[in-house]
């Protein structure tokens, strides 16, 4: 197979890997996975962490029909937090995932096929590259989006519910739109204003997470088009 030949040092058209430099790549490639690993379980924390302090404002607001639905509006602060930690820990966990799944397609999937690894596609450069200047794969807001995406946009939701629910329920049925902008009075605020923040603060996370699906999608085709035009 081709990568049995012997290796042509110093050259650019290298396209042969020794033995010793292929074990060399399956233990980076056991690295990498162990690090994806590491990061993925410190997402699911702060996820965790937003849903216990979810769980908590739900059994605080909704412990008597006397009780404030104030909790409910504060916990949006907390899991705005964690969702600000995830997206920066998604951008750490990115580039480990990125580099285990290159080697995946690039290493493993054309010597399983074929058994030739194919390195006149340059994707040892691409890798090399990342190794020797290591940068985030992803921005920050579409680290953000795709937290929303895959699991923040429910938190939000069964929050908003939640808060409506509330209002609507508590201390009896509401019996009118007035009556429901009354009960949403947060002590000198109105409850025109607390209702208006509450739907601008799910818009706009639900916006973000929109923009991060188009942007995902165009780099989805970008990639179709060009395999190696990026990592991951």
């Amino acid at each position: 197979m081709a990568q049995s030949a012997s290796p042509r040092r110093g050259t650019e058209d290298r396209l042969t890997l020794t033995s010793s430099e292929i074990t060399a790549l399956a233990h980076l490639y056991r690295g990498e996975v162990y690090r994806s690993t590491i990061w993925r379980t410190r997402l699911d924390t702060t996820t965790n962490w937003a849903v216990v302090t979810l769980g908590v404002a739900l059994s605080i607001s909704f412990s008597s029909p006397g009780a404030s639905p104030l909790p409910l509006v504060l916990v949006g602060v907390l899991i705005m937090l964690f969702l600000m930690l995830e997206a920066r820990r998604y951008r750490y966990f990115n580039v480990w995932r990125a580099r285990a799944r290159w080697m995946e397609t690039h290493f493993y999937a054309p010597m399983l096929h074929d058994g030739d690894l194919h390195m006149e596609d340059g994707w040892q450069k691409v890798l090399s590259e990342d190794y020797l200047r290591p940068h985030y794969h992803v921005s920050f807001w579409v680290a953000l989006g795709r937290r929303i995406r895959r699991n923040y946009l429910w938190i939000l939701m069964i929050q908003s519910l939640a808060y409506a629910g509330k209002i609507a329920v508590h201390p009896n049925a509401v019996e009118g739109w007035a009556q429901a902008v009354t009960r949403a009075d947060v002590g000198p605020l109105p409850g025109e204003v607390v209702i208006g923040v509450g739907l601008a603060y799910v818009l706009s996370w639900s916006a973000i997470a929109y923009w991060s699906y188009r942007h995902d999608a165009a780099l989805a085709r970008k990639r179709g088009e060009k395999s190696s035009s990026s990592m991951g």
